[in-house]
């Protein structure tokens, strides 16, 4: 599903060059469940906000569902992004006016879906990660953990065949997190490509294969015991 050859990704800071990520080789397989682990700094989100093509890396290259990154418009890769990629990121990033079911609908719509259906996945997302009754309430009306479960569902309502989580249960308490991973357990149980990163070595033994990076660079990679 991804492969990535000798990434590099460098930030300057005026004369200052900082590489971040020195020279990563990875492969993910279509229906992986991986978890990235690694020390505050080692690169862990950097790494995967290339392998999403959210970011650009400074050289090497990203394969990602057969097609060759760099080769890609940024056109092209926001239409990929909408149409392939689910995202779940720490703080939600869930539109404060709009209700649990319009946040959901909102990326279903960018890609012309047919409004009907657009809403009907959108519940159906919703109702899978148990927020049924939630449907018409903002952010500010919802705890922590409800807020998550949402932006899960907005990542999962157009079935993408690779779904990114950046430390998903960073913000929560430990009942909201056991209820975010058991439900990333099914996922993966039913095929879903997930590649997450978090600094939780529980939550990342839960995942199929755990990745340390430290520094830039990879230290370790081995299959998780569960």
């Amino acid at each position: 599903m991804i492969i990535v050859k000798n990434l590099i990704k460098s930030f300057k800071d005026g004369q200052t060059e900082t590489k971040v990520i020195k020279g990563i080789d990875l492969k993910v397989e279509n229906g992986q469940f991986i978890a990235i682990m690694g020390r505050s700094g080692a690169g862990k989100s950097t790494l995967l906000y290339q392998m999403s093509l959210l970011d650009e890396p400074t050289s090497g290259e990203i394969i990602i569902d057969g097609k060759e990154a760099h080769t890609m418009t940024q056109d092209q890769k926001t239409q990929f992004r909408l149409l392939n990629c689910g995202y779940v990121f720490q703080d939600y990033a869930l539109l404060p006016e709009l209700t649990s079911l319009e946040n959901v609908v909102l990326p279903l719509l960018m890609q012309k879906m047919d409004k009907k259906v657009a809403y009907a996945k959108a519940k159906e997302a919703l109702e899978k990660i148990k927020l049924g009754h939630r449907l018409k309430n903002i952010p500010s009306q919802l705890s922590g953990g409800e807020q998550q479960r949402v932006s899960i569902a907005r990542a999962i309502a157009n079935h993408p065949k690779i779904l990114f989580a950046d430390e998903p249960t960073a913000n929560l308490d430990n009942e909201s997190s056991k209820i975010v991973m058991k439900f990333f357990l099914q996922l993966h149980k039913e095929g879903q490509t997930i590649i997450m990163v978090t600094h939780e070595e529980q939550y990342a033994k839960m995942a199929e294969k755990v990745i340390k990076i430290d520094d830039g660079k990879i230290v370790s990679i081995h299959s998780s015991t569960n």
